[in-house]
C-alpha cells in the first residue's frame, strides 16, 4: 500500500536490503556498514532521485523543508513497524530487523539529499551515510573503510572464509555493526530480541527515536552543504 506521495506505508521485499547485499555482509561482517552505504547508493539513489524531481513537479509549491518533512514523516511511520517484518525469532530474527532498520534509514538520508538538491546517487553519499549514522567521525575515515570494502568484495577468499566460521558468531558480529549503523538504541533493541517479550516492549520506540535522530542530521547537513559543482 503507498499513499499519494508513492513513498511506502508497509513494508515490503524491496524495503529490504537484497539477498546479495545480506550475502556480502556475512561474508565481511566487519565492513557490512560500508557494504550497505555503497548498496544503497547505488540501488536506492536513483528512486530518491526520481521522488523528489516529481513531487518538485506535482508540487512546485511545496519547499524543500516540506518535501523533507513529508520524507521523514513516512520513512520514520516505516522504522516503527520494521521490527516485525522477518517474523523471526533469535538472533536471525534481530539481525534482519536492524538490517531493516539500517537499510530504510538510509533510504531516508538519501530522500532528504535529493529534496535539497544533492545528487542521492553520488558517491560521496555513501560517505554521508557512514558519517551521518555514526560509524566514521570523519569523510577520509569513511572513504578509506568504503574503499577496502569495495576492495573486499572483490576478494573471493572471504566467502571461503565466512563459511568456516561458526554462523552464531559471523551474525552476532553482523548485528552489532548494523545496530551501530542504525543508532545507539537499536543496540538495545537486537539484544532485547533475543528475550522473548522484550522486543515488543522497545521495538517501537527505539527504531523511532534512532531514525528522527538521524533525520535531524541528514537535514542539517543537506540544508547548510551546497552540491558542489561538477
Amino acid at each position: 500500500m503507498t499513499n499519494s506521495s508513492n513513498l511506502p506505508d508497509v513494508i515490503t521485499e524491496t524495503d529490504a536490503p537484497p539477498g546479495s547485499l545480506w550475502s556480502r555482509m556475512k561474508a565481511d561482517p566487519q565492513y557490512a556498514p560500508e557494504h550497505l552505504a555503497l548498496e544503497a547508493v547505488r540501488r536506492l539513489g536513483p528512486e530518491a532521485a526520481a521522488w523528489a524531481e516529481r513531487m518538485r513537479v506535482e508540487h512546485p509549491e511545496r519547499t524543500p523543508d516540506q518535501l523533507a518533512d513529508l520524507a521523514v514523516k513516512r520513512f520514520t511511520t516505516l522504522a516503527r513497524i520494521s521490527g516485525a517484518v522477518s517474523g523471526v525469532a533469535g538472533l536471525p530474527g534481530a539481525v534482519l530487523d536492524v538490517g531493516v532498520l539500517a537499510w530504510n534509514q538510509a533510504r531516508m538520508v538519501l530522500h532528504v539529499a535529493a529534496v535539497y538538491g544533492h545528487d542521492p546517487s553520488a558517491p560521496e553519499r555513501a560517505t554521508d551515510l557512514l558519517v551521518l549514522q555514526r560509524v566514521h567521525k570523519a569523510a577520509q575515515t569513511a572513504r578509506l573503510a568504503l574503499g577496502a570494502a569495495a576492495g573486499r568484495t572483490r576478494a573471493t577468499m572471504l566467502f571461503a572464509g565466512a563459511a568456516s566460521r561458526p554462523l552464531s558468531g559471523v551474525m552476532m558480529r553482523l548485528g552489532i555493526k548494523l545496530a551501530q549503523m542504525a543508532g545507539v538504541r537499536a543496540a538495545k533493541r537486537l539484544f532485547a530480541k533475543l528475550i522473548p517479550g522484550a522486543s515488543i516492549v522497545l521495538g517501537t520506540w527505539v527504531n523511532s527515536a534512532a531514525t528522527k535522530d538521524l533525520a535531524a542530521r541528514a537535514r542539517s547537513r543537506y540544508q547548510r552543504v551546497p552540491e558542489p559543482a561538477r
